[in-house]
């Protein structure tokens, strides 16, 4: 490949344009070839060798390759590094090209599909318990649009949202890749640009009619215009990625977003609902709930606890599903037995809708929709069953005829290859049966050459074997040869090898025609078979995947019964009352991390109303404050996303917003420190938080001085107390904040207990009422191991200041004299008018110098006392 204009490398480098920022897998024989900067990158993240190929421009080119048999697991690991690929495959065979343009002629090469996070449907790719969401985000006239599908099912939602509400959506959608247009000055930092054209409503409209094959969109739902704009992109990414064949999409559904739990990155990351903060699921709260035996289910329950309900019936509905399945252990366990071996029906039925699926998919369809058809019977047998459930299973049935079909067609155990047939079963097809029946008796005929031969040349170590260049040959030992080299012995020689020589028979050549014609002819038949039923499968592909959608959901209520039942969770009550009534709460995630460890959880009572609405929560560091707020926040998500909570008994009034300031840290990458992150978040809070909203704040205002921290906690108190007047948990060292108790009606203290034994610090994480008597904070630190010297110097430095502040009236001296919120600032600015009026009336030119001076010390008491 020297020189910099060979016929490869031109083709190459065109090829490469296309791909643009993607690496191009280009198809040599049986590699992957890559070159140039896609080599260094490919060879740095798979860690394989960069060596080189020819020149270009006079440098070596450095390149490197992956085998095409292997090339799906280096495929995900690219991904998985953030990378996209291209593939360019061989679109034509060698003969083809040399009777196209001569002997010399270079084999055509084609892009045929873009390789990218969202746009995923191999197994081997994909994560079984984890949505692979792509999205598009798009705005119209001040609205965002999103849309979103997850390609490996074709589930597709549609939604809108105000622009400054788009990061909590994507937050709550988790997509693994984003598109936007390119000219958006808005758009998300991780969104790949795409043409701004591909985001015009009509072209979405007509995108959508005309991948379903409708004359209007009435019958899948309403759909705004920033809807069908988020849409068009969407399938226009899609139709890229595909090379013009798109995957399954199964119809849009229009989703609302005030009928969810609105909660921001910063609250998903502080409760760590499906994805610990250290990263991977372990840790999560999905990870301590899921008990589902399926990946489908899986991916429903991280999509229920990524989007809970605010639904009042909707909700009482799926827990009244649960409900059903916890009363009964012994029905629990016949069905979570049956679905842990259900294959992954709505994935294998994208793979077959996309033109990527195997005779082992259909094995999978044929199987997964009988089952659901026992599932159901079994079932319906049972009384008293829930509404959701009744619902549920006609969806499970349906398939009567595709399962015949594919059980006739299909062998017991389908090969994931279809390329060397095999999978059709014997008597669906009597011209098939025929064909195999010619290639078997061929086979047989020549184990009968083969022992004529030896019989007529007395060579017991005589041969026929097989191989992929020379076909049938007959090899017999070196030392043997002359006899089959006479002209009249009837063999034809061959090859010669080392230590063996190989020839060919007139009857042998017969034989290997019969076979190779009527082997030919029955792999074109099994083709055929294998696209008449895919055709079988993708008309049916809406009742499939409501089929899959179902099963997901039963395997949700019964995993979350089991959860229930083997942690003592309750049932909770949902009602419109702003209230949280719980008792003997604990956390999910730290219960069951204690469990292993042989531990007891303590569990904690918390009762909010409306007189009773905002808690103020003191006591030592590790004594369990930050524990007691999360999970109280993570019981309100579980009971609204339908779910058995871990508590003794719970009535939860209905949140429409969830926020959480648990902790920061400093996001040095744009420019915030830990306090600006803590006041970016709190400020979010203030903003939007309702009068239905549940918020818990720990430690507001600790990352900056002493004096700014406690008058910014005082402020925030005030104001959610006056303000927002929404049920809030919020804890604090500053004890100063007590005096709040005596203006805020509806604020009372609360204490995490702790005691001091014999100079060591025992830790209760017990909640009890009234505020904390002391920090605790040097026992804590000699707890942590601070060495003793350094405790026993801020002993010494403590008790310098608390005299101080026994003598001063401490931090707080004077606070209890300020207006409540709402009025201070009405206070602050009549007093400014006071003083403008007073220096209007003044005579400046009759003033002498002493009067001057007094008046201006007498205004100076005035402005700042």
């Amino acid at each position: 490949m020297a020189g910099s204009a060979t016929p490869m490398m031109v083709q190459y480098q065109a090829l490469k344009r296309e791909a643009g920022d993607c690496l191009l897998f280009y198809r040599m024989g049986d590699f992957f070839e890559l070159f140039f900067d896609d080599a260094k990158t490919a060879a740095a993240v798979l860690d394989i060798a960069l060596t080189s190929r020819g020149e270009h421009d006079g440098q070596p080119i450095p390149m490197c390759g992956v085998p095409v048999h292997a090339a799906e697991n280096y495929l995900a690991r690219l991904i998985k590094a953030g990378c996209r690929v291209a593939i360019a495959e061989q679109v034509e065979t060698p003969e083809e090209a040399k009777k196209r343009g001569g002997s010399k002629a270079l084999v055509a090469r084609d892009i045929v599909r873009f390789v990218t996070a969202g746009t995923l449907t191999e197994e081997a790719l994909l994560e079984p318990r984890r949505a692979n969401v792509l999205a598009a985000v798009c705005e119209v006239r001040g609205t965002c649009g999103v849309a979103m599908c997850d390609i490996s099912t074709g589930r597709m939602d549609l939604e809108e949202c105000a622009a400054g509400e788009l990061p909590a959506v994507l937050a709550r959608i988790g997509a693994t890749e984003v598109v936007a247009p390119e000219e958006w000055a808005a758009r998300p930092g991780e969104a790949i640009p795409r043409p701004h054209g591909d985001f015009a409503s009509d072209e979405g409209e007509a995108r959508l009619k005309a991948v379903h094959g409708v004359a209007t969109l009435d019958g899948f739902g309403s759909f705004t215009r920033a809807m069908l704009a988020a849409a068009g992109g969407l399938i226009a990414y899609l139709d890229h990625a595909g090379r013009g064949k798109l995957p399954l999409l199964l119809p849009p559904v229009a989703q609302d977003g005030t009928a969810r739990l609105a909660m921001d990155a910063a609250t998903r990351a502080s409760l760590e609902v499906v994805e610990a903060q250290g990263g991977g699921r372990a840790g999560s709260l999905l990870a301590a709930v899921d008990r589902c035996v399926t990946g489908a289910g899986a991916r429903q329950l991280a999509e229920d606890l990524a989007a809970p309900l605010t639904d009042r019936a909707v909700i009482l509905d799926r827990l009244a599903l649960v409900h059903w399945f916890h009363a009964d252990p012994l029905l629990r366990a016949d069905l979570r037995d049956v679905l842990r071996h259900l294959p992954d029906i709505g994935r294998a039925l994208g793979r077959v809708v996309a033109g990527r699926g195997s005779p082992r998919d259909l094995g999978q369809l044929r199987d997964g929709l009988s089952e659901a058809r026992r599932i159901r019977d079994h079932l319906e047998a049972k009384p008293d069953r829930p509404a959701m459930l009744e619902e549920l299973l006609p969806k499970l049935g349906g398939h009567g005829a595709l399962t015949d079909l594919l059980s006739q067609a299909l062998v017991p155990s389908p090969p994931t290859e279809r390329g060397q047939g095999g999978f059709i079963a014997e008597g669906y097809d009597a011209a098939l049966d025929e064909l195999r029946q010619v290639s078997g008796n061929a086979r047989r005929a020549i184990a009968v050459l083969e022992a004529k031969y030896r019989d007529e040349t007395g060579i017991a170590a005589l041969k026929i074997r097989h191989n992929g260049v020379l076909g049938y040959f007959i090899e017999v030992p070196a030392k043997h040869a002359d006899r089959l080299m006479a002209p009249d012995s009837g063999f034809t020689h061959r090859q010669t090898m080392a230590g063996a020589v190989r020839f060919n028979s007139l009857h042998l050549h017969e034989e290997a025609s019969r076979i190779a014609e009527a082997g030919g002819h029955a792999l074109a038949a099994e083709d055929a078979h294998f696209e008449e039923l895919v055709g079988q499968v993708c008309a049916a592909r809406e009742g499939i995947a409501a089929t899959a959608a179902a099963l997901a959901r039963i395997d949700v209520a019964a995993g979350l019964a089991e959860r229930a039942a083997e942690g003592g969770w309750c049932r909770p009550e949902i009602v419109e009352q702003a209230c949280l009534e719980i008792e003997g709460g604990r956390h999910p995630v730290v219960e069951a991390a204690l469990s292993r460890t042989g531990e007891r959880f303590v569990a904690n009572d918390c009762t909010l109303s409306p007189d009773d609405r905002l808690w103020l929560i003191g006591g030592p560091n590790m004594g369990g404050k930050s524990t007691f707020l999360r999970q109280n926040a993570l019981i309100v998500l579980l009971a609204q996303a339908g779910a058995y909570v871990p508590a003794a008994r719970a009535r939860i009034g209905l949140v429409d917003r969830l926020f959480s300031r648990v902790g920061a840290s400093d996001n040095l990458a744009r420019g915030r420190s830990t306090f600006m992150v803590e006041m970016v978040e709190t400020a979010a809070i203030l903003a939007q938080a309702t009068e239905r909203s549940f918020v818990i704040l720990d430690e507001v205002g600790r990352g900056t001085s002493t004096y700014d921290g406690l008058a910014l906690a005082w402020a925030v108190v005030e104001a959610i107390h006056e303000r927002n007047k929404c049920r809030c948990l919020f804890a604090t060292h500053y004890h100063e904040l007590v005096r709040l108790a005596e203006t805020c009606d509806a604020l009372s203290l609360h204490h995490v207990r702790a005691r001091e034994w014999k100079g060591e610090l025992v830790l209760l994480h017990e909640l009890a009422e009234g505020p904390a008597d002391r920090s605790y904070g040097l026992a804590v630190a000699r707890l942590a191991g601070v060495p003793k010297e350094v405790v026993a110097r801020a002993k010494s430095v403590l008790d310098r200041l608390e005299k101080g502040r026994a003598q001063t009236g401490g931090l707080a001296a004077g606070l209890g004299d300020l207006p409540l919120f709402a009025a201070a600032a009405e206070a602050e600015v009549e007093q400014c008018d006071e003083l403008r009026e007073r220096l209007q009336g003044l005579d400046v030119d009759a003033l002498t110098p002493r009067e001057a001076l007094d008046l201006l010390y007498e205004l100076k008491r005035e402005a700042f006392t």
